[in-house]
């Protein structure tokens, strides 16, 4: 089937051109579709195997197309819904239960064993931030922070030897289970 386009432009130059082009794929590359004269037809033999070919004619040195090509596995066809739900939902695959669940000894609250509980972090976390202020209204910023170790004393505490020369801050509150004293 062929389709014969008609481009009428305004310049005579581009119309010129845009025939000549139009003939030239008439002649070379459709002969047999336009009333031209095709190829003859002949008998052509097949070759499979490189051992065929001559090594004059292979190029050794250059890559081939076909080798510089990264070839991946690709699936010949779609995994249906079924088998998709059946390896995602497959017993191994499942959360696990859980057999490290422990008490905490300080809260009572369930944790898991050789991990800090969460609402005692809680409280760590408190505890530090307001060690944080105090430490922040003595020194005015914490640009003005001494270079030295600090030290913690809780209610009833007092400084020992090892404390001298040391930053000290001190707590008006009974000394918390979880916060050791070095």
């Amino acid at each position: 089937m062929a389709v014969l386009v008609l481009v009428r432009s305004p310049l005579p130059r581009l119309r010129v051109l845009l025939q000549r082009c139009w003939g030239r794929l008439e002649r070379g590359l459709w002969p047999g579709i336009f009333g031209g004269q095709s190829p003859p037809w002949g008998p052509a033999l097949a070759v499979q195997g490189p051992a065929l070919v001559p090594q004059g004619i292979s190029d050794a040195g250059a890559p081939n197309l076909l080798e510089s090509v990264v070839w991946m596995a690709a699936p010949k066809q779609r995994r249906t819904i079924e088998v998709n739900r059946c390896r995602r939902r497959n017993p191994n695959k499942l959360i696990e239960i859980k057999r490290n669940i422990d008490v905490c000894p300080e809260c009572g609250n369930l944790k898991q064993k050789h991990v800090l509980c969460g609402y005692c972090y809680a409280k760590v976390k408190e505890e530090t931030r307001l060690i944080r202020m105090e430490i922040y209204k003595r020194e005015g910023g914490p640009f003005n922070a001494p270079t030295v170790e600090t030290v913690v004393l809780y209610e009833g505490e007092k400084p020992t030897e090892k404390d001298e020369g040391k930053r000290i801050i001190e707590r008006a509150r009974k000394r918390p289970s979880w916060f050791v004293q070095n």
